[in-house]
């Protein structure tokens, strides 16, 4: 067996559509096909690709940030329209850039708790 990448990332949520609009609304995400399952969620794609997978619970979890899994991330190909989108939905984020590697970071917890990372890498 080898691994040939990530396929998705899941998240639970106690608040599905307000989840769901951050991630196509901010992050430009879209929803896309998901199977009849039997608890509510959505599946948001990049490029075609189910990348989001949201469940809807009753009970909200503990924060990413910290946590065994701490964080997830996602490669993005302009720095400064991710950051505008964020500045313009009042989303905080701490800005960075990798030492010797040459990219620009941007590390943000949601409302959920969950923490995630968007690269830029240089060209």
């Amino acid at each position: 067996m080898a691994i040939t990448g990530l396929d998705h990332i899941n998240i639970r949520t106690t608040e599905l559509a307000r989840t769901q609009a951050f991630f196509t609304e901010v992050l430009g995400l879209s929803v896309g096909w998901r199977p009849d399952f039997a608890f509510g969620g959505a599946w948001l794609y990049a490029g075609g690709k189910d990348v989001v997978h949201l469940v809807e619970v009753s009970r909200a979890g503990a924060a990413s940030k910290g946590s065994s899994l701490d964080h997830f991330a996602f490669t993005i190909d302009d720095y400064e329209d991710a950051e505008l989108r964020l500045q313009a939905a009042g989303v905080a984020y701490d800005a960075t850039v990798s030492p010797n590697g040459g990219i620009r970071q941007m590390f943000v917890t949601e409302f959920n708790g969950v923490t995630f990372e968007l690269n830029c890498r240089a060209s």
